[in-house]
């Protein structure tokens, strides 16, 4: 009945090549890149809805196609790797950037008008920003050999090429900013993009040396750091740019000299600069973020008015993840003042296991910046910034690593010290108590702040997570009475979140809108009119899995804890049916409170999305899908989370599996587990202290916590300080206890702190070792999440194969 089942799912009937779909035996002996089944292939073709940007007016919304997949020939490209950069030597960019669009186009607000922007000829937009005066969407258009600045005039609808100097965003990611006042932007000019590169003279290489200073410098483990002389006159070469001012018309005006440049800032009222630029010596050991730095203000001409700080090396923080460098730090603008620079300073040498009445003092300097700076506010935490609204209302934040705790304060920006009002404290963790993010607005100069309506009400919109799932609200924050008032909140059975406010009293605004079923759309909702109007009609991106049904599951841990996971099962299932195979699929996090990790973080009416990064395209194959079920790591009495990691691990996958069979869906001999990243720890881990699995797929993870003495993932102790923690959580230390089959998965590439392709590469070399049943791909070109079209149909050509043979026992022939 089981494979009858399996067989009617989605219709599914169809030839499969034996090249195509050959069993894993088989495959082993296979080279080259594979395709899955047509239903997994088309996942990853799959169009989904454009990124929306609201320009700052409410006139107009940006939309951008995205570009989720790029071609192995793109990825196979020479890049460099200096400093924890990867970089595309052709066109001075960063090589590995996220978020790039192909496509553009704006929609009225009003329904009045659509506009689709042609022109744009091969090459990707990134960097989109709208000016402040709503006129001009910006962005970077770049082609393999070159990036330069493009914006499009709504006014004129017309599209040009703002200036053809060449963009440098290897040091600073970004290499442009609007001036405030819209009259033009700064940009980062790539000075060396038509020399040649310096080349590694063998005559000239020297031994490269190293010696400790006696001190403790704990460091993570870094990847793409430099390693020698050639190194660092590369990063140099590539990475020094110049500043010009482009006026609206393309005149292009130099400011300032050449430098590595950290970051560039203009001051709310476009008059100021403020420039971090890199210094010598650099470091082997550390990423270039953590060299040394000068931070200075200049004016608009480049010459220098104040020099801020002389920030050294920074190699030597002390162990903890809210230890920071000793000196000034975290420069920012005052968002509501012309010409306002601010910054904090440790108090406690950088670490916050020094006890101190007060962590961080906050300083401002003001133009003409003469005098001394400001005591702006004394910290009693770490700082973690100022969110601006006007001169009388803005909040503050600190946080604590060890208690997890995050603490907000609404002050008085002109007297901060005076009588700070608490407006929010919780654990980082704790979803149910978060109390949103405020509404944004542009001000008189420019600036992006806080929407602050009458120096009194602040607008707050929020995922509204709760027993329920989340349920997204807007609310009105009154600054006086430290009150909120909820003006709107999501309606079952849609998941519906506000993406920008239209007025001052919170009554008319734009959503996006979704269902289980239907993909989200943009709509504008007007409360007193109770109306709610279509503004964007994307279609449906997988219609063959529309059928697929979704149910959020509660249940309970053997110690009281809480869980919740997605189930998801296939067009068709019938419970009638029975038990068909699961594949489950998560990713452990760690908590200081139980009831906080209990908390579902999700909504059982969002769109069911059909990615191809996890497990839903295995639907197709009539496998139920339990999607992110929880496996917190609690810390309780006193002890921190990892001290009983396993056991809890274990109970968590334990009660999964139990409440999958108590509701009939899943047999207890034949669920699979996969994660990525941590999550792929999480399955070695179980693979090797339970039989709960029939088998395992864990990609781009970590097995072997000893080749990350300074601390991992959550765990601040370093090896020496707790070696049984780190052995006991290590699979690899484990791997005679693995009696299950398992799949590994990495990027050859993969420069993400602590699961360096060698981590499955010796946990592959154990595993066959010892006899067990293993099987490693390493992917070509890819990081630690995987980018190329081929590389992905690969990925769930493989991962099919191996659900195939080991969970529904129906190995291709």
């Amino acid at each position: 009945m089981k494979k009858r089942f399996i067989a009617s799912v989605l219709g599914l009937a169809c030839t499969l090549s034996l090249n195509t779909h050959a069993a894993p035996s088989q495959a082993a002996a296979q080279s080259g890149y594979q395709m899955p089944s047509p239903e997994l292939a088309q996942v990853v073709e799959a169009k989904l809805a454009p990124r929306s940007m609201l320009s700052p007016d409410g006139q107009y919304v940006a939309l951008l196609e995205r570009r989720r997949v790029e071609s192995l020939q793109a990825l196979a490209k020479p890049e460099l790797k200096l400093a924890g950069i990867k970089l595309n030597p052709k066109n001075f960019s960063r090589s590995r950037v996220r978020n790039k669009y192909t496509a553009l186009s704006f929609k009225a607000v009003d329904g009045s008008k659509s506009i689709e922007v042609d022109g744009l000829g091969e090459g990707i937009m990134r960097s989109p920003q709208w000016s402040s005066d709503s006129r001009y969407l910006s962005f970077v258009w770049e082609t393999p050999d070159s990036a330069t600045l493009w914006f499009y005039d709504i006014e004129n609808q017309a599209l040009q090429q703002l200036s053809d100097l060449a963009l440098n965003s290897v040091v600073a990611a970004k290499p442009y900013q609007w001036l405030p006042d819209a009259s033009g932007v700064i940009i980062n000019h790539a000075i060396n993009a038509d020399k040649q590169a310096p080349e590694d003279d063998a005559s000239t290489v020297v031994p490269v040396i190293q010696q400790t200073t006696g001190e403790k410098a704990p460091a993570r483990t870094y990847q793409n750091l430099l390693t020698s002389p050639h190194d660092e006159a590369l990063f140099k070469f590539y990475g020094q740019g110049q500043l010009y001012r482009v006026s609206l018309d393309g005149k292009a005006t130099k400011v300032g000299k050449p430098a590595l440049f950290r970051r560039f800032s203009v001051s709310p009222d476009s008059t100021n600069l403020l420039i971090g630029a890199l210094n010598e010596p650099f470091s082997y050991q550390v990423p270039y973020y953590r060299f040394a730095a000068t931070w200075s203000i200049w004016g608009m001409s480049g010459y220098e008015r104040k020099q801020l700080a002389q920030q050294p090396l920074a190699d030597n923080i002390p162990q903890g993840f809210d230890s920071v460098r000793t000196g000034p730090r975290d420069f920012e603008w005052r968002a509501d003042k012309g010409a306002t620079v601010i910054w904090a300073e440790a108090q406690d040498g950088g670490d916050m296991k020094t006890d101190v009445p007060h962590h961080d003092y906050v300083y401002s300097l003001s133009a003409p910046f003469k005098r001394k700076p400001k005591l702006f506010a004394k910290v009693e935490r770490r700082f973690a910034g100022i969110t601006w609204g006007n001169d009388t209302v803005a909040t503050l934040s600190e946080w604590r690593f060890s208690d997890r705790m995050l603490r907000t304060w609404v002050i008085q920006p002109d007297d901060a010290s005076s009588s700070p009002v608490l407006f929010s404290e919780r654990s980082y963790n704790d979803a149910y108590k978060d109390p949103g993010n405020p509404i944004y607005t542009t001000n008189d100069l420019g600036a992006r702040v806080m929407k602050v309506i009458g120096d009194r009400y602040v607008f707050l919109r929020g995922n509204g997570a709760s027993e329920k799932g989340n349920i997204p609200f807007l609310d009105r924050y009154d600054v006086k009475t430290n009150s909120t008032q909820r003006l709107w909140q999501s309606e079952a059975p849609y998941y519906e979140r506000v993406v920008g406010m239209l007025d001052d009293e919170g009554r008319r605004f734009i959503t996006v809108r979704e269902s289980k079923t239907e993909q989200p759309n943009l709509f504008i909702r007007d409360l007193d009119n109770n109306a709610l109007t279509q503004l964007t009609e994307f279609p449906h991106p997988y219609p063959a899995f529309k059928g697929v049904q979704k149910e959020q599951l509660r249940y309970q841990r053997d110690d009281g804890v809480e869980l919740s996971g997605t189930l998801y099962l296939p067009p068709g299932y019938d419970p009638s049916q029975g038990s068909i195979p699961v594949l489950m699929w998560a990713y452990p996090l760690e908590y200081k409170d139980k009831d906080v990790a209990s908390q579902v973080r999700e909504s059982p009416y969002e769109f069911t999305y059909i990615g191809y990064w996890g497990p839903m395209p295995y639907l197709a194959k009539g496998i139920a899908v339990f999607d992110d079920p929880k496996m917190p790591i609690v810390g309780v009495d006193g002890k921190e989370p990892n001290d009983t990691f396993r056991k809890q691990l274990v109970a968590s996958a334990q009660a999964a599996v139990d409440v999958l069979v108590d509701k009939g869906v899943a047999d207890k001999d034949n669920i699979a587990i996969a994660g990525h990243s941590y999550g792929a720890f999480m399955v070695a881990n179980l693979l090797a202290h339970s039989d709960l699995f029939k088998t395992g797929i864990a990609r781009s993870g970590a097995y072997n916590r000893t080749l990350t003495p300074f601390g991992f993932q959550g765990e601040e102790r370093n090896f020496w300080e707790g070696q049984d923690v780190y052995a006991n959580m290590s699979p690899f230390f484990h791997v005679d206890k693995i009696n299950e089959p398992m799949l590994m998965i990495h990027g050859k590439e993969d420069p993400n702190s602590g699961t360096f392709p060698m981590q499955s590469e010796r946990m592959y070399a154990a595993m066959k070792g010892l006899g067990k049943d293993a099987r490693l791909v390493m992917l070509p070109y890819e990081a630690h999440g995987y980018r190329a079209r081929k590389s992905l149909l690969h990925v769930l050509w493989e991962q099919e194969q191996w659900l195939d043979k080991y969970l529904l026992n129906t190995p291709s022939e």
